[in-house]
């Protein structure tokens, strides 16, 4: 009886009633977020004296913070939380730290006088004053960290009805709609906000983000009642972690030099027969020592940090063997996170597409957004139909070829960067602007146009073929760590991209010589380090092609994808955080 009232009782929650609620919360959250980023460097270095190298390499940690935390919040929302805590949660960290951020644009005393041209000794900001400014980078962090993996996994759950035959589809039409939110949000956010906070001041600039979080956490709560609420369970990265620890606990176990079905433990219906040869330091988190003590009566692991399954040795393996190629993603990612400094750059040039209105510096940005989506459609709809009839694949080029030419234009994106760097430079000393940074050179903001959507083009090929390319050697129950992967290779980057900046400033600035990151940019040397970026991307697509013998086919078996699936069995909408 009480079975048969639950499930009425879930049957009267989720719907696509609960959708404006969810799709809302994350919209007005993207919004909010990235508004705020966008415009950042040049509130740390007007309120906070940073300079542009400190700057970037800070908002560097805060992306990979806000990145990383990401997997620390799925595993929490998984395994203890549940997905609507985890979002509620999430909700208000962050609401508290843009309360806290705005209030910094508020209150005089929360940051440092800005330096005037007057002032010969500027005072940086004092221990309190940045202790404020970080506490609010850390819970906007820990709240992108709980919303950003559970909220379209939440909205998923309110449709997942197996009575009702159309399931299927209403999940894919929420993918869509949901992704098409976040598209929408975020080109509102760096154009509109980020037009707000140079017009009208940070204090309107930063409050407006406020209002819409506080509203995207009342929509949420709002709809409770509403919600199908998926209890907790063992969250999959548990389970690879066991195999660590149990491996790891037996690594003076024998391994056997022949396979015997009743020495490893395997549950029925596993689609794993036999360990693999690669890796078999892990095969001992799944031997079976001694049956009484190991095995519950059911035949499960009465200790699964001590025993675990086949199928959870072979997921970690098979997760270890696509490593190498997930790491050659990370340039593309430190090539897009050292666009703070074009911020700086756009704001020496003319911005006007009309008379009287004129791009604000930070909003370039939407036109790699722009590239990126137009790129998305234009090869899901016009190239696939056209290379499929001569590669006889579904997705028409391969992941692998995919991820290369991406890697490819990424390399062409910054080395316009430099070219286009040097040109400006040059001509802000020819119009004797060397020692102001500030004045505008006679020279169209337009020319990083190019440049901004190369790298959207380069985001799009490489991001998404890395998603679909992850689908074929994991197994089918690890789908999900494929935007995962990708989400914890953002994080990675930022920080890459953070250090990168950091070494840089210090060996350029090295002896008394100006920083080629310098705050004046039209002293220091951008188009050198955009050219050291080039050399790099460059670099590491000699890396990627390396890493790609080792996915041949020919090779070995322990080193090629043993799992192969169906092109069609993957979905490129996982690609969120772009």
């Amino acid at each position: 009886m009480g079975i048969e009232t639950e499930v009425e009782e879930r049957s009267r929650k989720g719907g696509l009633r609960t959708m404006p609620f969810i799709i809302v919360n994350e919209s007005f959250e993207r919004v909010a977020s990235y508004g705020l980023q966008t415009n950042m460097i040049i509130y740390l270095m007007t309120f906070y004296q940073m300079s542009a190298a400190t700057g970037t390499s800070i908002l560097g940690i805060w992306t990979a913070l806000s990145n990383g935390l990401a997997i620390v919040g799925a595993i929490i929302s998984d395994s203890y939380l549940g997905r609507f805590k985890a979002v509620a949660v999430g909700s208000i960290s962050t609401l508290i730290g843009m309360i806290i951020l705005w209030l910094t644009a508020m209150i005089p005393q929360l940051k440092s006088s800005p330096c005037s041209q007057f002032r010969h000794v500027c005072n940086g900001p004092t221990a309190f004053q940045l202790a404020v400014l970080f506490s609010c980078f850390g819970f906007m962090s820990l709240g992108a960290g709980f919303v950003r993996p559970c909220s379209i996994i939440f909205g998923a759950d309110q449709l997942k009805k197996k009575e009702n035959p159309e399931n299927q589809r209403l999940i894919g039409s929420y993918f869509n709609w949901y992704y098409a939110s976040i598209g929408i949000s975020t080109i509102f956010a760096v154009t509109v906000i980020v037009y707000i906070q140079d017009r009208y001041g940070w204090q309107v600039g930063f409050g407006i983000p406020v209002i819409l979080m506080f509203l995207s956490v009342s929509m949420f709560l709002i709809g409770s009642p509403l919600y199908i609420k998926v209890k907790a369970k063992e969250s999959l990265l548990i389970e690879l972690l066991q195999v660590v620890v149990a491996a790891f606990r037996k690594r003076n176990t024998s391994l056997p030099l022949t396979y015997r079905g009743d020495y490893y433990h395997w549950p029925l219906g596993s689609e794993f027969l036999a360990p693999s040869n690669d890796f078999r330091c892990l095969n001992r988190a799944c031997i079976i020592q001694d049956p009484q003590r190991d095995l519950n009566p059911d035949g499960s692991a009465s200790n699964p940090w001590n025993l675990c399954s086949l199928e959870q040795v072979e997921s970690l393996k098979a997760l270890i063997r696509v490593l190498p190629m997930w790491s050659t993603g990370f340039m593309i990612f430190v090539a897009v996170n050292q666009f703070s400094f074009s911020v700086l750059q756009t704001r020496t040039m003319d911005r006007h597409i009309f008379p009287q209105f004129e791009i604000p510096a930070a909003s370039f940005s939407v036109f790699l957004i722009i590239a990126l989506t137009i790129w998305i459609t234009f090869y899901d709809r016009v190239l696939v139909p056209l290379l499929s009839k001569y590669t006889g694949r579904p997705r028409g080029l391969s992941p692998v070829i995919r991820m290369g030419i991406g890697l490819i234009i990424s390399c062409m994106s910054m080395a316009l960067s430099a070219i286009t760097e040097s040109i400006r430079r040059q001509r802000a000393i020819e119009e004797g602007h060397e020692d102001d940074p500030s004045a505008l050179v006679n020279m169209s903001a337009m020319w990083f146009v190019p440049q901004y959507a190369l790298l959207g083009v380069a985001e799009a090929a490489h991001a998404v073929g890395q998603i679909e390319f992850f689908y074929s050697p994991l197994p089918k129950s690890m789908s999900s760590i494929a935007p995962a992967m990708y989400t914890i290779g953002t994080a990675v980057a930022s920080l890459v991209g953070s250090v990168l900046v950091s070494g840089v400033d210090w060996l350029s600035s090295t002896g008394g010589k100006t920083s080629w990151l310098s705050s004046n940019i039209n002293k220091g040397h951008l188009d050198y380090y955009f050219w050291l970026l080039t050399f790099l991307s460059l670099l590491n697509f000699f890396y990627f092609l390396v890493v790609c013998l080792f996915y041949e086919p020919g090779n070995d078996g322990s080193s090629r994808l043993s799992h192969e699936a169906d092109d069609g069995e993957c979905d490129y909408r996982l690609l969120s955080e772009s």
